[in-house]
């Protein structure tokens, strides 16, 4: 009687332990199918609105600035769909990668796109705050020699310098590896065997963070320059609703880029290979993939229209409202 209900017991606990692992397994595969489809609609709508304005649009200013927001939502939606399609892939296979991956081909797309759809809107980012900067402190420098060409020369480099990143470990024969949790690649995250293993996820993580302090410093800037000629010229209002409209874009985009990416970037590979610290790594790449998702609704809502509703809203903001 004994050896039967241990028996049982053992069999109810291993049922128990399968359809855990499977309710876990469905819960990823339909976060990650949201995540997708929400990234996809969000960054089509966004680009939808922003070449409706750069086709109507007259400021060359502004053309400058909508042509890199742009390619940034382009590039988020790229992101959303590859590598969506790209985890979806994984669990068709029920993360089995030395079934569908024995030469790890999948593993260094994987790794590489997650690296390149990730690094090239922080950079995409930056860019644009500088841009902004420029086209606030000094117009007439901005009008003539930043030209379509010369902002379309600037997104190829900055596409070049995140493929480069991404294609640096096969470059240097330390592919990408597949993580604890089976569902991604990305840099070798646990224990450094050697130096190879702390560069290459330093490299990643250096590059971010200076995109993400030039952002910091060049919106800073821009809006201090902005408020201190709003204060000189009360008047004069022409020609400042759509730099406000820009900064308001700016601001909030860096600032969803650090609560997003800030975790993930200044995460340092652990000495130890726990439950926790798996949970930990896995949940700052997802809060980095909703940086994909939440850019574009920055184009969506801190439009002039929605903008000036806001403005309307508080007193003291009428004077700024007024510039729209």
């Amino acid at each position: 009687m004994s050896t039967n209900g241990s028996s049982d017991t053992l069999y109810r606990s291993e049922v128990a332990a399968t359809n855990g692992t499977c309710c876990l397994k469905q819960r990823s595969v339909t976060a990650s199918v949201i995540s997708m489809t929400v990234g996809i609609l969000s960054n089509g709508v966004a680009l939808v609105i922003l070449v409706k304005s750069y086709q109507r649009l007259r400021i060359k200013s502004k053309a400058s600035f909508l042509l890199f927001a742009s390619s940034l939502v382009v590039t988020d939606l790229l992101g959303h769909l590859i590598n969506g399609s790209l985890v979806l892939y994984v669990y068709r296979f029920h993360r089995k990668w030395e079934t569908f991956d024995p030469h790890g081909i999948v593993c260094s797309i994987f790794g590489a796109c997650m690296v390149f759809y990730g690094l090239s809107p922080l950079l995409l980012s930056s860019a644009m705050a500088v841009e902004r900067f420029i086209g606030v402190t000094k117009p007439i420098f901005h009008s003539t020699v930043l030209t379509s060409h010369h902002v379309k020369r600037l997104l190829g480099l900055t596409w070049l310098l995140a493929a480069l990143v991404a294609l640096l470990p096969m470059l240097v024969q330390r592919p990408y590896e597949v993580q604890s949790s089976r569902s991604w690649c990305f840099f070798h995250m646990e224990q450094p065997k050697d130096w190879l293993d702390v560069l290459l996820p330093l490299i990643f993580s250096v590059l971010g963070l200076l995109a993400l302090l030039l952002s910091i410093v060049c919106n800073t800037l821009a809006s201090c320059a902005l408020l201190v000629g709003r204060l000189r010229n009360k008047q004069r209002c022409r020609g400042t609703s759509y730099h406000i409209e820009m900064i308001c874009q700016l601001l909030a985009i860096m600032l969803v880029s650090c609560v997003c990416w800030g975790p993930l970037l200044v995460r340092n590979p652990p000495a130890a290979n726990g439950e926790s610290t798996r949970f930990r790594l896995l949940t700052t790449v997802r809060m980095a993939t909703w940086n994909q998702i939440l850019d574009p609704w920055v184009y969506i809502l801190l439009r002039k229209a929605v903008l000036k509703k806001i403005f309307m809203l508080k007193p003291r903001l009428l004077q700024i409202q007024r510039c729209f």
